[in-house]
């Protein structure tokens, strides 16, 4: 039978079948997900309710972690109807690179990063969006073929363990010092020597260097007989929690675990170096080594140590350089450190413990804690230069 034989209202007919068979299987499958979508809630609400009457926060904590993401990955983007712009895109986070935080993150490099914006753009993920970011600009994904699911695990851990309650040391601080220490890796003379493995490490410890830091200090944590000072034996009791915090999300989250043992283990122990090294208390012994460096002119950076020891001190540098921010930046910094500090002081007070200094609300301006702040710093330093 030729088509032209055909009735015009048969081909009508035809077409209409199947336009609505395709148009029918294609609410179905939408419908398919939706339902999906509905079970995965409904499970978590279940599994939730269990979790409360049966088991701890850290496992309440570590079992919402993993079903929050799950969801992100098998649902979100799916109703969403989000794919990847080019083939083997390794932005985890398409979401975040549009608009105004696509805007931010090109000028990512400059000293006048507003981190607030940022996170509030992020809708409260600029450190998971900042390193995902970052690891792409130096290619570290594709250098250490870093799993793309495990990566953005790990990094949600970590921003998930800082204190969202914490005026100052929480995911916002770190992602501020990562911000920081990306300035300084990119300067010509350090970035032109630097490895990807030292860059790596670099960005790493400073989103992690405060992870589930409580909101006081050191010796609040020995005065009260904290159990984290027992455990370190009133010997940089915080650093040493944040690293070993640390190390433990790596290996929940097997970043590593496709490197050679000897290698992962030898990341982990640098991670630990940096990180120790933003210890207040070690800061006469980083400052001397580093007089000694620039008065013998022997700072070498194709040697690793030393590149090392320079990683050590722009992450030292990176930690407290909120007073080098505009004033806008810094004046809510200093705000904020201030009321944490005053938070301690009357906890202080409440348990009839000797009030620390610049802790006291009542005593202790915001100018006051700054000048102070300031000055024990550059009396350590002057102390240890004449020692």
């Amino acid at each position: 039978m030729s088509y032209s034989k055909v009735p015009m209202s048969t081909v009508i007919c035809h077409t209409l079948f199947v336009f609505t068979n395709l148009f029918f299987f294609s609410w179905l499958f939408k419908l398919s997900i939706l339902l999906t979508t509905f079970l995965c809630y409904f499970i978590d609400f279940l599994l939730t309710l269990s979790l409360r009457q049966h088991c701890g926060s850290g496992t309440r904590r570590k079992v919402k972690r993993l079903l929050s993401f799950q969801r992100y990955c098998h649902a979100s983007r799916l109703l969403r109807g989000l794919v990847p712009h080019t083939p083997g895109s390794l932005h985890l986070l398409d979401d975040d690179y549009l608009g105004q935080a696509a805007h931010m993150l090109s000028k990512v490099g400059t000293w006048n990063f507003d981190i607030f914006l940022f996170d509030r753009l992020t809708n409260g993920n600029s450190l998971v969006t900042l390193m995902c970011h970052l690891f792409n600009v130096y290619g570290l994904i594709h250098h250490f073929q870093l799993d793309m699911v495990k990566l953005h695990r790990f990094l949600g851990m970590v921003q998930e363990d800082y204190h969202s309650q914490n005026p100052y040391h929480n995911a916002v601080h770190a992602a501020d010092v990562t911000q920081a220490m990306y300035c300084y890796l990119k300067e010509p003379k350090l970035a032109e020597q630097l490895s990807p493995l030292d860059v790596f490490l670099g960005l790493m410890a400073a989103a992690a260097h405060d992870v589930d830091h409580p909101g006081v200090n050191q010796p609040f944590l020995i005065k009260t007989r904290h159990h984290l000072a027992s455990l370190y034996q009133n010997t940089s009791v915080l650093e040493s929690h944040h690293w070993r915090s640390t190390v433990g999300m790596l290996r929940e989250s097997g970043l590593l675990s496709h490197l050679p043992a000897n290698m992962s283990h030898d990341m982990e122990q640098q991670l630990g170096s940096l990180i120790l090294a933003t210890d207040i208390s070690r800061q006469n012994e980083f400052m001397s080594t580093f007089r000694e460096h620039l008065d013998n002119q022997d700072l070498d950076l194709q040697h690793a140590p030393h590149r090392h020891f320079i990683l050590q001190i722009s992450l030292k540098c990176a930690d407290v350089c909120n007073p080098c921010r505009v004033w806008e930046l810094s004046r809510q910094w200093s705000e904020r450190v201030c009321e944490e500090f005053y938070r301690q002081g009357d906890l202080e007070r409440k348990f009839d413990l000797e009030i620390s200094p610049l802790c006291n609300q009542q005593a202790d301006s915001v100018p006051a804690i700054q000048i102070g702040d300031s000055n024990f710093c550059y009396f350590q330093n002057e102390l240890q230069m004449k020692n």
